[in-house]
């Protein structure tokens, strides 16, 4: 694989790798926190459930929405000016979601602006450029170390957001992480100014050429549906199960350490999901996962709910929550090039959002109809099964343009 030209002798891929990190870690760590703010914010403000759930559902539509519109302009423009836009637009999201007074306010500040700097500070980005300053052979393990970054976020962002709020009220708490999304800005200075030619040849392929290529390829559309399960699974989780855990019983603690040990966990299933991916059959390991997925879930229901069974639950989920990140990103690259990655990674994970606006919507309008989620668990354990069948016949093998270019 040829190298993408660094315009400076301090922007080397060790120094790209490290702030393409901490990009995914600020910016999914500041997004996953999101669901401690469910219980304070629906309390004050006289909410329901759903009024809540629907304003995180339009965020992750639109995270899924803009994606796609990001990817193609880093992929055309490159990470820095795209990540750098969607900070001040997450930071001015945040803080709205602070004074935010009705639901109208909240879907607007909460749902579309949160939604659109999420998407354009993607962790998907930062993946994308870290891809194109290494090897292949070292690919997928970058891709989990990016994975592993997002999740560390989300360790770091639990338990400092739940002590932002029991320090300061969940509106300052929300400030102060809008403030937080500026650290964005100077990492995203960091990334290659312009894209990596990815492969010798690969200019003359357009970004339709490569949009229809890739819509036409079987595997292609059955990783996109495949990974919806993903965003329905992990959206679910991470904005209502803390919500969930304090229904049990439990303390709100509980269900901010379980996050952070979802994300301490899924930084070891990251890793392991990149050397997996470098050893053996990234779509089988991906089928492994959802299947996985759907036993653990099937654990939670059935046994009792104590501290122990929601900690256990969290490590187990989250050695395989973003563990299908760096595998679904490592086939569109290994079947499809470098060159239009971001791009295409962005159709995929619009899926995931469509997943995701499912899980966090559907879990407010069950949980107010029944007053229970278990229906939802149900469901997860079902899809869990079903992506698990979707993965196992998509054609991995690089197309055959590739052929004639160094991996």
């Amino acid at each position: 694989m040829s190298q993408p030209e660094i315009s400076t002798s301090w922007r080397s891929p060790n120094v790209v790798i490290i702030a393409a990190c901490l990009i995914a870690m600020v910016g999914f760590g500041t997004r996953s926190s999101f669901g401690l703010y469910l219980e304070p914010m629906t309390t004050t403000n006289g909410w329901s459930r759903e009024v809540f759930a629907l304003a995180l559902a339009i965020q992750n539509l639109m995270w899924g929405i803009g994606v796609p519109v990001a990817g193609a302009l880093s992929d055309r423009f490159g990470p820095t000016r795209v990540i750098a836009l969607g900070a001040i637009v997450y930071a001015v999201g945040v803080y709205g979601m602070s004074i935010s007074e009705t639901g109208s306010m909240f879907y607007l500040t909460g749902g579309l602006l949160t939604g659109i700097g999420v998407a354009f500070t993607a962790f998907s980005l930062a993946m994308a450029a870290m891809a194109k300053v290494v090897s292949a052979d070292r690919r997928s393990f970058a891709l989990g170390l990016g994975t592993a970054a997002g999740s560390f976020g989300q360790v770091v962002f639990s338990p400092l957001s739940q002590g932002f709020i029991a320090s300061f009220g969940w509106q300052q708490a929300l400030v102060l992480q809008a403030c937080i999304a500026f650290l964005l800005i100077p990492l995203a200075m960091v990334l290659p100014k312009h894209h990596g030619s990815g492969a010798a040849g690969a200019a003359e392929q357009t970004l339709r050429g490569a949009l229809g290529e890739a819509m036409s390829h079987r595997g292609f559309v059955l990783l996109t549906a495949g990974f919806f399960v993903c965003g329905f699974h992990v959206a679910f989780i991470t904005v209502h199960f803390p919500a969930y855990v304090k229904d049990l019983g439990l303390s709100a603690s509980v269900g901010a350490w379980s996050l952070a040990i979802i994300g301490i966990f899924n930084i070891a299933g990251s890793f392991l999901s990149g050397i997996l991916g470098q050893r053996y059959s990234k779509k089988n390991t991906l089928s492994f996962i959802y299947l996985a997925r759907a036993v653990v879930i099937c654990g939670l229901m059935l046994l009792p709910k104590t501290p122990t069974t929601i900690y256990l639950f969290s490590a187990l989920m989250g050695i395989l929550w973003l563990s299908t990140v760096p595998l679904t990103t490592g086939i569109v690259a290994q079947v499809f090039g470098l060159r239009y990655l971001a791009t295409l990674f962005g159709v995929v994970f619009f899926s995931h959002q469509l997943g995701s606006f499912l899980g966090v919507w559907l879990g407010g309008r069950l949980y107010d109809s029944s007053g229970s989620y278990d229906a939802m668990w149900w469901a997860g354990v079902v899809f869990g099964v079903l992506a698990a069948i979707v993965h196992w016949p998509i054609n991995e093998k690089p197309l055959a343009r590739l052929d004639s270019q160094p991996a």
